[in-house]
This record gives structure tokens, sequence and C-alpha cells, in this order.
């Protein structure tokens, strides 16, 4: 008797299930599970980027806000429209975590140079909380306009969020954001605790690197040439030696040490 279509479907399935079922050991598939988990979290939200200071969620309200116009010179705006605008367009994980995260870079006790200009209730150094989102209002702080500064010249790349909006990766970043604010963060198997630093101290600490530098960027080479097109019909071609970016100082921990104390 000859078996049904269906039934030979299934064996079909059953077989490709079969071919596709790889073994292995049981500690190794932990190790490896675990370390994705890990990097997973601690990229896309817990600890901040080197380059710009921020947490995900931090860059996404800064990006959004700027994006809406609330620069330091603009008017107070509700934070509940900060909080929905980062929600529909970036960070779809609650408003609860993305208000908490903008009280606080507004708050002075938690941030040496608060980012984002509070007004009404934002909560106190002895542990009152905020008031809701729709009684309080909020604007970027002048200093936080140095973080997005020439974001629209492709000063830095940009990747698709949630196949909806452009969000860029990190900011242009003009202020050594991670040295002034510090950052603190607990992911999966790692964990940051970045202290502060003086805006004055840093300063000082820079020159100092950049007066003690042995080389400051290569000399470009003929490998480092690259073509542009003044026009989409391939006319107007010009050629540019594009220098590589390197920097390498002398100047020893002791020497930053005598302008840069500590937090």
């Amino acid at each position: 008797m000859p078996r049904s279509k269906s039934a030979t479907e299934n064996n079909e399935k059953k077989d490709s299930l079969e071919f596709n079922v790889s073994p292995t050991e049981i500690t190794t598939e932990m190790q490896r599970a675990y370390l994705d988990y890990a990097m997973s979290v601690i990229v896309s939200r817990a600890l901040p980027d080197v380059r710009d200071g921020l947490k995900p969620v931090q860059r996404r309200i800064i990006y959004a806000m700027q994006d809406q116009n609330m620069s330091s010179t603009a008017k107070f705006h509700k934070s509940a429209a900060v909080v929905g605008e980062v929600l529909k367009s970036y960070h779809p994980h609650g408003d609860t975590s993305v208000y908490d995260a903008m009280v606080r870079m507004a708050q002075e006790f938690t941030l040496r140079y608060p980012l984002v200009h509070g007004q009404g209730n934002f909560g106190s150094i002895d542990g009152d909380p905020p008031a809701a989102m729709r009684y309080t209002e909020a604007k970027l702080q002048k200093i936080a306009e140095e973080l997005y500064k020439d974001i629209d010249k492709e000063t830095v790349e940009f990747e698709l969020n949630d196949l909806q909006n452009m969000e860029p990766r990190v900011l242009p970043s003009l202020l050594p954001n991670i040295l002034l604010n510090g950052a603190s963060g607990i992911a999966v198997g790692m964990a940051t605790n970045i202290p502060p630093h003086n805006l004055g101290e840093v300063v000082d600490g820079i020159n100092l690197l950049i007066e003690k530098a042995d080389t400051v960027g290569e000399k470009p080479t003929k490998d480092d040439e690259k073509e542009f097109y003044a026009f989409d019909t391939k006319e107007g071609r010009f050629t540019v030696r594009i220098a590589k970016p390197d920097f390498d100082s002398s100047a020893t921990v002791e020497d930053l040490v005598q302008f840069i104390k500590g937090p």
C-alpha cells in the first residue's frame, strides 16, 4: 500500500531536522551562549561607548532631543514628549527606563556636568523621587550640544533601528564626556565604574599629551588615494590622499597626575 503524501512530507521534514542537528558538548555550548548574551547586554544596554561616553538610551535621548530642536536656547518641552519621541523612534523598552535615564542626566548631584536642563521636580540627593514625566519639562544643556555638533556632516555612521529609523552608532562628541562625567554600569560578566574629572584639568592633560606628541598622523601615500566625482555621471573626477589618523605621545601617567589629580 503506497504511503500518503502527508506521511511522505512528515518523513522528509524529520530527515531534514535530523540532518540539521549538530552534536556539541554542553559546556562548550553554554560558554558560547553566555558570551553571546553578555556581549548583547554590554553593547546594547548596560555599558557606555568610550567614544562619546553614553549608553544607548542616553544617546537616543540626546539625539531625539536635538532632532526635535530642544537645544539650550529653545523653550522647555514636556518630559513626556521627549520620552514619547524616544520610544516611538529608537528605544522600545518601556517609558520608565527612558525617563529614569533622562532624570539622571539632569541631576547635578548625579553628573558632574549635566547634559539635560530640567525644570520641575527632578528628585533630590536625599533620594526623593522625581515628579511624573507629565509634570516636568526639559531641554538640552549647552554643553550637550558639543556631543552632536556637525552630526549632519556625515561625521559618524548611522544604522537602521527596528527597520524603521536611522540612528547614529555613536555621537561625534567633541567633548571627552566619558572623562568629564565618568560612567557606571553593571552588565553580564562585566561592570564599569569610571570617576568624573574636572574640565580644566582634562584640558591641561590633553595639552600636555599634544606637547609631548611623538607622531601626529602619518603622511598619506599613493596607496591612500581615493577618487571622488563631482557628478553622478562620473564626470569631474578628482583624487584626494587621505591621511591616516595616528597619535602617540611620550607623556607618562606621572606627567598627567600633575594636572589631573583625581575625581
